[in-house]
């Protein structure tokens, strides 16, 4: 690192990066970035910033005289290497050991995705509310929502779902987790919606089944990327859909299912929508020949299996 971002850090006098006030215009002048800008620029919040240096020393930032963080390019691109090491299963505990190692390294490394998933099952089989709450508020805190997608809750679906099998007692062990999944990540949504400015994107439910937890986890992962999103849980009828969307103003659709669609609805459905379209969800590999197809007929509409490979789409077609 140059000389800069190698110096000692001054005390923490103060903690408040999120209003910078003329410390900011200063970091700018001197080519350093505020954490707000840091945030936004790697897709890592400012708190699960604080926690990686607070906790394991992973990122130092410079400060201010008044306390507030500033970072350099040197720091941003730690961070990008930290998001690869995660991306691979790595728990962020483990990362800073292996930061000077190749990134290609092929043998496995040790993780506790699977140990933290265990504690959510059995929590989930115990009907344990809290117990489910503090052990995702500790991981929101540590890592950005994209991993924890990938890395835990995508996952934990899954096992759910094989677990559920024939099992007694299933459908009141999944009632009570996508009730619960559902509260978090709108209050998530929301939450982040009241920082945010802007055209929304509009999110609906189109396979009517309630508490379609990939929904609320694509949801969530469009609001953290700066986008304001209105979800609307259940589906509009052809007409209302492009009326929804001239009201909203909204710079694009997404059309979540989880079940097979009515294909010879969708031009009906998507008549007088402006703005890009979305298909998100497994109604893609129900339908993955048939919407290939409607993909070439249909402008601005584009299919993505799952909400990871959704966010990716978004950001790639510019929309977030």
């Amino acid at each position: 690192m140059p000389s800069h971002c190698a110096s000692k850090p001054k005390p923490d006098t103060c903690a408040h990066d999120d209003d910078p006030g003329a410390d900011y215009q200063q970091a700018q002048d001197d080519d350093w970035l505020p954490i707000r800008e840091v945030a936004r620029i790697t897709g890592v919040n400012a708190v699960t910033l604080r926690a990686w240096e607070r906790r394991y020393g992973l990122i130092v930032p410079q400060r201010t005289p008044k306390g507030h963080r500033l970072f350099c390019a040197e720091h941003v691109q730690r961070i990008h290497n930290i998001l690869t090491w995660l991306s691979r299963g790595v728990a962020v505990s483990q990362v800073k050991q292996l930061l000077g190692t190749p990134q290609t390294l092929s043998e496995p490394v040790e993780n506790d995705w699977h140990v933290l998933r265990l504690n959510l099952i059995q929590a989930i089989s115990q009907l344990a509310e809290r117990q489910v709450d503090d052990t995702l508020n500790q991981a929101m805190s540590l890592y950005p929502p994209r991993t924890l997608c990938e890395q835990l809750l995508m996952p934990l679906l899954a096992e759910l779902e094989q677990r559920w099998q024939g099992q007694f007692g299933a459908q009141m062990e999944r009632v009570f987790f996508y009730s619960w999944l559902r509260s978090k990540f709108g209050a998530r949504t929301y939450h982040n919606n009241r920082q945010l400015r802007g055209a929304p994107l509009l999110l609906i439910n189109h396979s009517d089944l309630p508490l379609e937890p990939h929904l609320w986890l694509t949801a969530w992962l469009i609001s953290s990327a700066d986008c304001p999103v209105e979800v609307f849980d259940w589906p509009l009828p052809a007409g209302e859909l492009a009326f929804a969307v001239e009201h909203l103003q909204a710079r694009g659709v997404v059309l979540y299912s989880s079940k097979a669609i009515n294909l010879k609805q969708l031009p009906k459905l998507l008549n007088n929508v402006s703005c890009p379209t979305l298909i998100v969800g497994p109604t893609v590999c129900i339908h993955h020949a048939e919407l290939s197809e409607r993909t070439a007929e249909i402008a601005d509409l584009s299919l993505a299996e799952d909400p990871l490979s959704a966010h990716q789409a978004l950001v790639q077609r510019g929309i977030i």
